[in-house]
C-alpha cells in the first residue's frame, strides 16, 4: 500500500494530508492535526475571571470569538444579562472578525488556488500586469486591515481583546470614533464588492479549468446564527438536513445529546456527526441557512448564491463564494450599527461571583464555538473548548477522498492530486491552532 503525505499551508495552524492508494484504488484520505495545545488542561485552576484575556490567546485569528465565548460562559455562570449596549458592542467586534478573516481567507490563502500563484503578490505577468498585481494585494491588505481596525474599535485592540468583561462591556464609542470608522468603511465597501466580484469570476473559471467545485454529496449543516439577518452572538444551534429542512435546534449545554463526538487515533483533531451523517459548518452552513441577509449588496449575493447553485447547495468550494457574501454583509452591518449612539446608555451590570457550570456560545468565522466551564473556589476547576473546525472533520476527509479518486488510478497519479487537496482543506478554513484544545 503506498502512502501520499500532503504538508498544507496558507491555514492556520500545522496540518497534513495522508492518502492511501492500494492497486490504484483510494483507501483512506485522513486530515491529520500535527500540533497539541493543551488549553484545556493548563487553564485548571486559573481564576474564572481571568478566563476571558487568557483564552484568546488559544488563537491569534480566533481571538475575538474566544473572548466573547469565554465571557458569556461566565455570564452563565454568574446569571447575569449584559445590557443592549454592551451586545451591540459585542456585535461590532464580532463583526470585526468576519471582516478581518474572511478577506484573510479569500484573498490571501485561496485567491491564490483561482490564478494557481503561490501568492497573490505573485500573479503571473501573462494573469495581470504589475500594475493590477499590486492593485489587488494592496485592495485585499485594505479590506484585511478594516476588520482589525475595527476588532481594536470594538474590543480595545487586535490580537487579544480586552473590553468585553463579565456583565458587559468596559467603553463604548464615541460619535467621532464611530464617524471616523463608518467613513473608512463606507469607501472600502465598493472596493470589497469589485474584489469579490473578480473572485466568483475567477472562481467560475477555475472550475471550468478543473471540471468541478468540489464534493457536491449532500450533507447536514451546522450553525448557531439566526434564521434571518445573522447574528453571531447567537444562543441556539441549530442542525439542518440535507434537504433544507430544519432537524434540531438546542442550546449549546446540550450540544452532546444531539452531537456524536469522537477522537482518531491519527490526529490531534476531534470529529463530531449529527446522527452518524457528515456535517458541515462554516460559511456555506450559514448561507445554506439564512434566508435572507437584511443588507442591500450582501442579499444580491445571496439571492445570486441561490439562483445559480439551489438552495441548499452542496459543493464544497462554494464555501468561499459564502465568504466573500458574509464579508460584504460584516461591512454593510457594521455600518448599520456605527449609525447609532454607542456612548449612551449601560455598558455593564453588576455581578457577584459564584461557582457553577456555564456554557458560552457565539458563532465564529469556522462555525459555532462553545466554551464550557465547571467553577469551584471561583477557579476553573474543568474547561471544555468546543472548536468548531472538528464539525467538519468528517466531510474535510470526505472531500479529500473525492479529490484523490479523481486523480489517482491504477495507471498514474496526477500532478494536479497535490494542488487539488489544498483546495479542498482550503475550502473549509480549518483553524488547526484551535482544534487541538
Amino acid at each position: 500500500m503506498a502512502s501520499l503525505t500532503f504538508p498544507i499551508s496558507r491555514i492556520e495552524g500545522h496540518a497534513q494530508v495522508q492518502i492511501e492508494v492500494e492497486d490504484g484504488e483510494v483507501v483512506t484520505a485522513r486530515f491529520q492535526a500535527m500540533e497539541m495545545r493543551g488549553f484545556s488542561q493548563f487553564v485548571v485552576g486559573t481564576p474564572a475571571e481571568q478566563m476571558p484575556v487568557v483564552t484568546p490567546r488559544i488563537c491569534g485569528v480566533c481571538s475575538t470569538a474566544h473572548h466573547v465565548a469565554s465571557v458569556k460562559a461566565l455570564e452563565d455562570v454568574y446569571e447575569v444579562e449584559p445590557p443592549p449596549l454592551a451586545r451591540k458592542i459585542r456585535e461590532l467586534l464580532l463583526l470585526g472578525q468576519i471582516i478581518q478573516n474572511q478577506a484573510t481567507s479569500l484573498f490571501i490563502f485561496t485567491m491564490p488556488d483561482r490564478l494557481e500563484v503561490s501568492s497573490i503578490f505573485h500573479i503571473q505577468e501573462d494573469e495581470a500586469s504589475e500594475e493590477v498585481q499590486f492593485n489587488i494585494a494592496q485592495r485585499a491588505l485594505k479590506v484585511r486591515k478594516a476588520g482589525t481596525d475595527l476588532i481594536t474599535l470594538a474590543g480595545g485592540q487586535f490580537i487579544h481583546p480586552i473590553k468585553a468583561v463579565i456583565g458587559g462591556i468596559t467603553k463604548g464609542i464615541s460619535a467621532e470614533q464611530a464617524d471616523t470608522m463608518r467613513d473608512m468603511l463606507k469607501k472600502l465597501l465598493p472596493c470589497t464588492c469589485e474584489l469579490f466580484d473578480y473572485y466568483w469570476e475567477i472562481s467560475a473559471r477555475m472550475r471550468d479549468r478543473i471540471g468541478t467545485w468540489g464534493d457536491d454529496k449532500p450533507a447536514y449543516y451546522i450553525a448557531s446564527t439566526a434564521e434571518e439577518k445573522p447574528s453571531y452572538d447567537t444562543k441556539l444551534i441549530r442542525v439542518m438536513g440535507p434537504d433544507g429542512a430544519m432537524r434540531k435546534s438546542f442550546k449549546a449545554k446540550d450540544f452532546r445529546e444531539f452531537l456524536d463526538y469522537q477522537q482518531t487515533e491519527y490526529s490531534y483533531a476531534g470529529q463530531t456527526s449529527y446522527d452518524g451523517e457528515v456535517i458541515r459548518a462554516n460559511s456555506l452552513a450559514r448561507m445554506n441557512m439564512t434566508s435572507r441577509m437584511g443588507t442591500d449588496c450582501a442579499d444580491k449575493y445571496l439571492n445570486r448564491l441561490n439562483e445559480t447553485f439551489g438552495k441548499p447547495a452542496h459543493p464544497i468550494l462554494l464555501f468561499d463564494l459564502c465568504r466573500g457574501i458574509e464579508l460584504v454583509y460584516a461591512l454593510e452591518r457594521a455600518l448599520e450599527i456605527l449609525e447609532e449612539p454607542l456612548d449612551q446608555g449601560d455598558l455593564e451590570v453588576p455581578y457577584k461571583p459564584r461557582d457553577g457550570e456555564g456554557f458560552g456560545l457565539v458563532e465564529a468565522p469556522r462555525g459555532p464555538l462553545i466554551h464550557h466551564y465547571l467553577v469551584e473556589g471561583n477557579k476553573i476547576r474543568q474547561a471544555e473548548f468546543v472548536i468548531p473546525t472538528v464539525h467538519n472533520m468528517l466531510a474535510i476527509e470526505r472531500a479529500l477522498k473525492v479529490a484523490a479518486q479523481r486523480y489517482v488510478s491504477g495507471e498514474c497519479i496526477q500532478m494536479e492530486l497535490e494542488h487539488a487537496v489544498g483546495r479542498v482543506v482550503r475550502a473549509f478554513d480549518p483553524c488547526i491552532a484551535c482544534a487541538t484544545q
